[in-house]
């Protein structure tokens, strides 16, 4: 019986050699035809532009995107609850302004991939004034929000609870 099992088990080794021959000659033979293709293949067009207003090119511009939108969802909702006891004066504005500048940042480049996506299927020369139209409501926004953030009674935050909060009446 010991001899009958080796004897299986040897052909099962020869087997499994004999496939990885037969795929590694199979790989061997294609190979070159890959190569072929892929030195063929036309070269990948280059992500980022010189252009700064094209705030949606390059990996850069996507990690910084993506790093914003993070830091949003942890910066607003934290500014939002915390008490005003504890935000009143410097550290209010100081949060007001890093939300101002995340807004701004995030609607800039949001919106460029928005203009990239949509923009030329109106006509593509139109993605030059697009982009500007939107540095310019980047900028409007920016400036907003921060005279709102250091200006203000309440920053930011008391701007948008004043929307939901009747107006005092005035004692005579």
């Amino acid at each position: 019986p010991n001899l009958i099992t080796s004897s299986a088990n040897s052909q099962k080794y020869c087997n499994k050699e004999k496939t990885k021959t037969m795929i590694r000659s199979k790989l061997s033979t294609r190979a070159p035809l890959v190569a072929r293709r892929l030195a063929a293949a036309p070269a990948k067009k280059q992500m980022s532009s010189g252009n700064p207003l094209a705030a949606d090119s390059g990996p850069l511009s996507t990690h910084k995107f993506h790093t914003l939108t993070l830091s949003l969802a942890v910066v607003a909702p934290t500014y939002f609850l915390i008490p005003n006891s504890m935000t009143d004066g410097f550290a209010d504005k100081a949060m007001g302004l890093i939300l101002t500048g995340h807004i701004a940042a995030h609607q800039w480049i949001g919106m460029n991939y928005v203009a990239t996506d949509y923009v030329p299927k109106v006509s593509k020369s139109l993605m030059g004034p697009a982009r500007i139209a939107n540095a310019g409501l980047a900028g409007l926004i920016l400036l907003g929000l921060g005279k709102i953030s250091l200006t203000s009674p309440g920053g930011i935050k008391g701007c948008l609870k004043g929307l939901w909060n009747p107006p005092e009446q005035k004692k005579k």
